[in-house]
């Protein structure tokens, strides 16, 4: 028996989001999606992401352009702007924690998600900072991730697993995947393990030390 939630990164995308939220609710199971800003300036993106919110999935912030990891822009004023605007973005489908998930540049846990200004913006703004302990790699292994998967679920108690709703052909094994967690006895969960929220709703709950830079910024004028 283990447990596991679910999270789906980098959408909306029309031709897979829809498969994804049938799938999920022939199964009863409700997750979370971490877009990205720009993305829901397309109609029917926006329009999935209404669909998700009314079937109970919670909405959650990705960045807005998901291109270089918040720890290694130099920019001053990148958590306005890769932050603030995707949350405008999602408007008033965002989840009352307000959820971000920072970019970890091929699912990487390391300095480079964050920085110190980004942090401080997440405290401020008393946002939720969601991070993840199983990434199998669907996006790059769309044909073979679902054994890794399993097996990152089976090595630890409780998995916050991310899978990517894009147009690669993963998401074509999402009910299998499914079908093989129930058959082993996973519990399904919407909630997050508390170790994989080190900031929650602005306060600081875990040490961050190994997830910021110390990167120089310049602010423009």
């Amino acid at each position: 028996m283990f447990d596991l939630t679910l999270s789906f990164d980098n959408g909306p995308s029309p031709g897979v989001t829809p498969l994804v939220l049938d799938v999920l609710a022939e199964r009863g199971i409700k997750t979370t999606f971490f877009v990205v800003g720009e993305q829901l300036g397309d109609p029917e993106c926006r329009r999935l992401m209404r669909r998700a919110h009314a079937e109970g999935h919670w909405i959650g912030n990705h960045t807005f352009t998901h291109s270089v990891p918040l720890g290694r822009q130099r920019d001053g004023n990148s958590a306005e702007n890769e932050i603030g605007r995707t949350q405008a973005a999602i408007g008033d489908l965002a989840h009352p924690d307000r959820l971000f998930r920072p970019f970890g540049g091929g699912g990487n846990l390391d300095e480079g998600l964050l920085k110190p200004s980004v942090v401080n913006y997440l405290v401020r703004n008393r946002f939720t900072c969601v991070l993840w302990n199983a990434i199998p790699h669907d996006w790059d292994d769309p044909e073979r991730w679902v054994e890794r998967a399993l097996d990152q679920c089976r090595a630890q108690p409780w998995s916050l697993m991310v899978l990517h709703d894009l147009p690669t052909g993963a998401m074509n094994r999402l009910e299998e995947f499914l079908g093989r967690v129930k058959a082993i006895g996973a519990r399904m969960h919407q909630d997050f393990p508390p170790a994989c929220v080190p900031i929650r709703r602005g306060e600081i709950a875990l040490p961050l030390n190994s997830y910021v830079s110390s990167i120089e910024e310049s602010t423009s004028q």
